[in-house]
């Protein structure tokens, strides 16, 4: 906050705070992202107090061109910031000054006329059939605590098996499993999709309620960590960093690994890519489309089978 009184106008400083506010009650913006915009628009807030000689005030916000939004990023690429991370300060930019372009204190037409940097092109890494069973199998769980064994199980059973992220996974309450034959799921964008709930999944989480030593009400976290508390991400990663070590898995092996993994082995199978859209909560279809050319092979097998011409 101090930094901020330096290099920004105080009536800037206090609509930048109200936009973060907007993005987290109306938007619901995960907290990371909500941090990564609030750092984003620190450091162009930082870059103009030396681009422009002083504070940036809401007039200097408004007489902003194009030029200056490059600027501010051909700085931050001299720094060693890469096409994703320059690509998420141009958004953050852009989605604060249309807040303020909508509170009519300034004109957007700058940052909107900025590209994006292109993003280079990133597969999927999903884990192979057996690795992915492996990584599920009770069995296969490296905690001597029976209780914990079951609950790591049942979690990647449901990263695997559903599709979920990780994050759902750890969100879900008992009343969630009220309905045996699909989850109702709350993802991104507070976007609601069901998915199946396989036999074998709920028989994974069934046995860790059995196991688990700690009362689960209906509407708390169903996912306990070793003292009781509602399980968190980096303990189920470490988790599978250990099982990487142990089994010879690759460095790819994580747990959102699974979920590219379920769509991934889906698609081989035959399911087709709406579908499998519905099924991960993607908002649009070109997201789910990158899981083709992870199963290019699958693709030109079809297309032998298939086409006429082939």
């Amino acid at each position: 906050m101090n930094e901020l009184l330096i290099i920004a106008d105080p009536r800037l400083m206090d609509e930048r705070l109200a936009w973060l506010d907007s993005l987290a009650r109306e938007r619901r913006l995960s907290e990371h992202t909500l941090h990564a915009y609030e750092r984003d628009t620190r450091q162009f807030l930082t870059f103009l107090t030396g681009h422009l000689g002083g504070p940036a005030t809401l007039k200097d916000i408004q007489l902003l061109q194009a030029a200056d939004f490059r600027s501010f990023l051909a700085a931050r690429r001299k720094e060693g910031s890469g096409p994703r991370s320059l690509g998420r300060n141009l958004a953050g930019l852009r989605s604060l000054l249309r807040y303020l372009e909508k509170k009519g204190l300034v004109n957007a037409a700058g940052v909107s006329a900025v590209r994006s940097p292109k993003q280079p092109k990133s597969l999927p890494k999903p884990l192979s059939d057996r690795q992915a069973i492996t990584v599920v199998s009770d069995k296969a769980q490296l905690h001597e605590e029976p209780w914990i064994a079951a609950r790591d199980a049942a979690v990647f059973a449901l990263l695997y098996g559903c599709g979920l992220r990780i994050s759902e996974a750890l969100d879900l309450t008992l009343n969630d499993f009220s309905g045996a034959a699909t989850l109702r799921i709350t993802g991104k964008g507070n976007k609601t999709r069901l998915v199946p709930l396989l036999t074998v999944v709920l028989e994974a989480v069934t046995k860790y309620r059995s196991l688990c030593p700690y009362h689960l009400e209906g509407e708390e976290p169903l996912f306990r960590g070793a003292r009781g508390g509602k399980l968190q991400a980096a303990i189920i990663q470490r988790t599978m960093q250990k099982m990487r070590s142990a089994f010879g898995l690759p460095e790819t092996a994580t747990p959102h690994a699974l979920r590219h993994s379920f769509a991934t082995h889906l698609l081989a199978g035959g399911g087709d890519l709406r579908t499998i859209q519905e099924l991960l909560g993607h908002a649009s279809l070109s997201t789910t489309q990158v899981y083709t050319g992870v199963d290019s092979s699958r693709l030109l097998e079809v297309y032998d089978r298939a086409h006429p011409r082939a």
